[in-house]
């Protein structure tokens, strides 16, 4: 449930009664302001709507000044709204959370903050040093504690809205954060070396089709918890499974100069990246995650299909990597 509260110029009131007649709120209620000139629109929504009613009071009010709309979340109401028929499937609008409420929540993850380079830190020490003791308690905490899914969902994000800042600042933002972590685990690898009878560690040099399963699985449960507007605490754990354990392995093999098992989890590492990006994406297109204006749209679909099919062909060349590259002698184990 949501409450949409607008303030616009009291002359643009025809085209806003307008827009709330094809949005169907729940209820509504225009007043004045101290302001002759202004009016406030105060508009409720038990089910999906709310998403088109911001969009056209945006398109009106876009070349005016001194107007303001804020979304505000519903926890209770009474009298209890009406159980009937849900407008949002009569319609066939697919639920999720307003476009403006994922890009404030997903925009966190394309900021660099110090928070963020001492979490990726302590994680990449905990996740190396686990993965050599084979102590499978110590890398779920650092899975915990990594903030490995932020960047991730804003790159796909920004490119499902065509916003190339975004983008560019998200995929900052995931180099940043994975770089770190390679190099911290590369210094710990060069300090004491790898444990190769530690199963925990070995497991990641293993890239599967049970990989691509994990990680596209990962990408799905992390955007949809985004779109839905649900809790992604426990999903960014899950994101971390998939991109944590094989980067920091790959950083501890090259520390210690072993390139055959680096190659191998740095594979891993590759396939499971390009598969949440994708699970991600096909999230946000598929739960109508677009721009507003009709221009924005056509570029943001021309950017999001070449991006889908540079992952594609990415995905497809290592999936062929995974199949026609010997395992050797390796401990069978899941790949995440």
């Amino acid at each position: 449930m949501r409450l949409i509260e607008a303030v616009f110029c009291a002359d643009k009131r025809d085209k806003v009664e307008k827009a709330l007649k094809e949005c169907e709120p729940d209820h509504f209620r225009f007043s004045a302001t101290e302001e002759d000139d202004m009016m406030v629109l105060r508009a409720f929504f038990t089910e999906n709507g709310a998403q088109g009613l911001v969009d056209s009071l945006q398109s009106i009010c876009e070349n005016e000044d001194n107007w303001r709309i804020i979304v505000l979340p519903v926890e209770a109401t009474a009298p209890k709204p009406d159980p009937g028929e849900e407008k949002g499937e009569k319609k066939g609008r697919k639920k999720s959370a307003l476009r403006e409420e994922i890009y404030n929540d997903v925009a966190k993850g394309a900021e660099l903050s110090l928070d963020f380079f001492v979490l990726t830190f302590a994680s990449a020490i905990v996740a190396a040093l686990g993965l050599n003791a084979d102590n499978i308690a110590a890398v779920i905490g650092a899975m915990v504690i990594a903030p490995l899914l932020g960047p991730i969902l804003a790159i796909s994000l920004g490119a499902a809205l065509g916003d190339t800042k975004m983008l560019l600042r998200a995929g900052r933002n995931a180099v940043a954060g994975l770089a770190l972590g390679f190099a911290t685990a590369a210094a710990i690898g060069a300090l004491f070396g790898v444990n190769l009878e530690s199963n925990e560690l070995m497991s990641r040099t293993v890239a599967g089709i049970d990989s691509v399963v994990l990680a596209l699985a990962a990408g799905v449960a992390a955007a949809l918890s985004i779109v839905a507007g649900i809790s992604s605490a426990l999903v960014g754990v899950m994101v971390a499974v998939a991109l944590l354990p094989p980067a920091a392995a790959a950083g501890l093999f090259l520390g210690a100069g072993d390139i055959g098992f680096f190659g191998r989890s740095l594979l891993l590492l590759t396939v499971n990246v390009v598969c949440i990006m994708i699970a991600a994406q096909g999230v946000y297109f598929y739960k109508g995650v677009r721009p507003r204006t009709w221009f924005e749209q056509k570029s943001a679909e021309k950017a999001l299909k070449i991006n889908l099919a540079a992952l594609a062909v990415m995905l497809i060349l290592l999936i062929g990597i995974i199949l026609l590259a010997p395992v050797g002698t390796l401990p069978d184990s899941q790949g995440g």
